[in-house]
């Protein structure tokens, strides 16, 4: 085709009228609902697709493009020199494909028609004394995906439909270019048939493998260099329609350009991953809510995420972040997660780079990764799961904004639908994903995923596009952005590996070793793992260095975690049934020891040494006291251990502030 000095089309539009003369049909698919960019005159312009379709064929000798769906049956288009005769011709035409098989056999005849120009009517037809030769029009085929329910599962119908339609393909004659009733100079092409799918499986395989007469072309999504020309002509469209946006007389005019070349800029990367159409709608959403142009990167969240509420720009998260260092403030994340000092002061810097949207901002390009990411690697029970939720509470001051998913339920293949929904097909498809779906219903929300390195491989791949792109498309092909969520990932990576002979696993690290080793240790044996376990280092390369290490739990720290189990302990019972509960130094050291004996499993070790060593007896001998009325007070003297593993405490109770011989025979033993 010509092209004018300087115009420019879609190369996908280049492609299909550039092989005319050899393909009968079409398959369009990918972003075929989109607006496209063309370049007329000198001039960039963005178009529908039906335009960037018409606008070239109608250069080349089409006279009329028509277009048919399963609602609005056949019409025309877009009209050339051929209006009135195309609209005669396909009056009376049936829905398309038709429900009865009369309908669809009618349906047939109208494409065969389409395709040979109505050649045997319009041979009966004279005009002036001759007959008139057959039109050169095209047909459009609009949501071609929604014929069939399922293309590998065609019923009779459905199959002899498109069966129809391969035979028309290769029955297809090339034609010859028609100006009014006379042959004009040009190539013979077809009347094409174009099917515009969402995706090029949509139609059955043997449609598109079946001729050499059909080819699949794919309309992609809009790249950068694209949104940023959207971008400029939308701003431009915007001064044209509210008057001009960057025009201070007070300022220098150099400085007036630049500052519409950076809201340009802003606007194209808010608007990483979308299409151009969807920028379109937020400049029309920022308008209609009386938005400056240079707030259109604010419109384009609101169209995102569906709600105009921003924690992060509030002053709100700052406060809490100062508060959560705070070592006087009772809710800090200092007093709430113990021990993990260095752990905590990286995660609170990664909090305040969050709340400054700086994440990733040293890429030329960021994007809409999320707002933070962390990794927690270290031994068990030293406070990973905790921080996570002291996160949350932080931030968002919820703990509803905290969503918790345990990987080691994700570690078969198929799991992945749990997370982003199952395809269409099968079971759980209507349902949608757990993770997706939680997400769309409150985009601010701190996210763990607890022992990623129990998930399946295939779930990995999906944090990849999460963690570069910040958003998910699930099984429905509704997309979920991440670009608000705070992602936490734990791990016991790094700290046990298992003995490549005797497949038994041993310690990398001891308790007692020095921060900054035990630190580089873990990281570089997490990296090795990502790397050469599981074969995924672009997952670690995204997570970069967000790897927060927690170290073991020290003396000094451990009695001060048993202090507080204890505390709840009593708390409960004073709660619960109203009595005290007292323990004597020497049931209290003892008690002490037995907690703190095992250093590797961190804090979780104490809860459950103290759930065998004094709530299980201790419920026992409450258990059979026979009068136990609120306000007793019981006192623990003793925990004794036998050589069969069985714990047993002694009590006293003291009743209404007398003292009482209250002690069980058990405990005496």
């Amino acid at each position: 085709m010509d092209l004018a000095k300087g115009d420019r089309l879609p190369p996908f539009v280049e492609e299909l009228t550039g092989t005319l003369g050899v393909h009968a049909q079409y398959v369009l698919h990918g972003n075929v609902r989109d607006l496209h960019l063309v370049r007329r005159r000198g001039r960039d312009e963005y178009r529908s697709l039906l335009e960037v379709l018409w606008n070239p064929l109608r250069k080349i000798g089409y006279q009329a493009l028509v277009i048919c769906d399963q609602v609005g049956g056949f019409r025309v288009a877009e009209v050339g020199s051929a209006r009135a005769d195309v609209e005669e011709l396909l009056h009376g035409a049936h829905d398309f494909p038709g429900q009865t098989a009369a309908q669809r056999q009618s349906v047939i005849e109208q494409l065969r028609n389409v395709t040979t120009g109505w050649a045997e009517q319009r041979q009966e037809m004279l005009r002036g004394g001759a007959r008139l030769r057959p039109l050169r029009v095209a047909l459009v085929v609009d949501h071609a995906s929604r014929l069939v329910t399922d293309p590998s599962r065609l019923t009779p119908d459905e199959r002899d439909f498109f069966l129809a339609c391969l035979k028309l393909a290769h029955e297809a004659q090339r034609l010859p270019t028609v100006n009014g009733d006379v042959i004009a100079p040009g190539p013979d092409l077809f009347n094409p048939v174009i099917w515009l799918a969402d995706g090029e499986r949509d139609l059955p395989g043997w449609l598109l493998s079946g001729s050499e007469r059909v080819r699949a072309v794919a309309v992609p999504e809009p790249d950068a260099d694209e949104r940023t020309t959207m971008a400029r002509l939308l701003c431009e469209q915007h001064e044209r329609e509210t008057g001009p946006a960057f025009d201070d007389p007070s300022r220098p005019s150099g400085e007036r350009e630049a500052e519409r070349a950076r809201t340009v800029g802003a606007f194209a990367r808010a608007a990483t991953g979308m299409s151009l159409r969807a920028m379109a709608e937020s400049v029309a959403l920022a308008r209609s809510r009386n938005m400056p142009f240079a707030a259109v990167p604010d419109a384009v969240r609101i169209y995102r995420l569906g709600v105009e509420k921003n924690p992060w720009s509030r002053d709100e998260i700052r406060q809490r972040i100062l508060h959560g260092e705070d070592p006087g403030n009772p809710r800090s994340i200092v007093r709430r997660v113990l021990g993990q000092e260095a752990a905590v002061a990286m995660t609170l810097d990664i909090l305040k780079r969050a709340a400054l949207g700086l994440s990733g901002a040293q890429a030329t390009s960021p994007g809409h990764r999320p707002r933070g990411v962390l990794f927690f690697a270290g031994p068990t029970g030293t406070g990973k799961t905790e921080l996570a939720k002291a996160v949350a509470s932080v931030l968002f001051d919820s703990d509803q904004a905290y969503l918790r998913f345990d990987m080691s339920e994700f570690s078969a293949a198929h799991s992945a639908d749990r997370l982003v929904g199952a395809p269409p097909g099968y079971v759980g498809y209507e349902a949608g994903g757990e993770l997706t779906s939680a997400v769309r219903e409150n985009p601010f929300r701190v996210v763990l995923f607890d022992e990623i390195e129990k998930a399946d491989k295939g779930i990995l791949d999906k944090f990849l596009q999460v963690l570069e792109d910040g958003r998910l498309t699930d099984g429905q092909g509704v997309t979920t952005y991440f670009s608000e969520c705070v992602l936490i990932f734990t791990s016991n990576l790094g700290v046990q590996r298992t003995d490549p002979k005797t497949q038994e696993r041993e310690w990398i690290v001891q308790p007692g070793t020095p921060y900054p080793e035990l630190e580089a240790t873990v990281k570089d044996n997490v990296k090795k793992h990502f790397d050469q376990v599981i074969g995924r280092p672009e997952l670690m390369n995204r997570i970069g260095g967000n790897v927060v290490v927690f170290d073991f739990i020290a003396d000094e720290v451990a009695e001060r975690i048993f202090d507080l189990q204890v505390g709840n302990i009593q708390r409960q019972l004073a709660q619960g049934h109203q009595l005290v509960l007292e323990i004597e130094d020497g049931a209290r050291a003892r008690l002490l020891e037995h907690c703190t004996r095992d250093k590797w499993n961190g804090g979780r070790g104490i809860g459950m040494v103290l759930e065998t060593h004094l709530i299980n007896p201790l419920a026992r001998e409450l258990f059979a006291a026979s009068e136990l009325g609120p306000g007793t007070t019981v006192v623990v003297t003793d925990v004794r251990q036998a050589d069969n593993g069985r714990v047993d405490v002694s009590v006293v109770l003291k009743r209404g502030g007398g003292a009482g011989a209250g002690a069980g025979e058990s405990g005496r033993r």
